[in-house]
């Protein structure tokens, strides 16, 4: 149940407000948590608008990217896809962990990336959608 103290607001225009407040909030949480949005030991104005754009910044570019990874080949439409920064960081972590076993091990890429499981290795840890 929703409510607002607007009681001309159209419902549906409400159900977007909603939304739109929690992924605001979502975007603070994961900038907090990590991107170091509250890490700043500055008190200068122009260098905590400098820290706070470079966080929010960093938190929409693995956004991006991450949207980037989901985007279907053909022209078929795009289903809207969860994003953690906590499952983007576990991804993250997991492709380093590949590529240093790969490198140290002197496994030909190819052909340990073409395995059936190996989506399966990078995606270990995620939170599940």
């Amino acid at each position: 149940m929703l409510f607002s103290s607007d009681v001309n607001l159209d419902a549906k225009l409400l159900l977007s407000h909603y939304k739109s407040r929690f992924q605001v909030e979502f975007i603070f949480r994961d900038a907090k948590q990590f991107t170091g949005l509250c890490d700043a030991q500055t008190r200068d104005a122009k260098r905590l608008d400098f820290h706070f754009n470079a966080s929010l910044t960093a938190l929409n570019l693995a956004k991006y990217e991450d949207q980037c990874r989901h985007q279907p080949s053909d022209d078929s439409p795009q289903e809207s896809v969860p994003f953690s920064m906590s499952s983007y960081k576990w991804v993250a972590f997991n492709d380093h962990l590949l590529e240093l076993f790969i490198s140290k091990l002197a496994l030909d890429p190819t052909l340990i990336k073409s395995h059936p499981n190996y989506e399966n290795l990078r995606r270990h840890g995620i939170i599940a959608a």
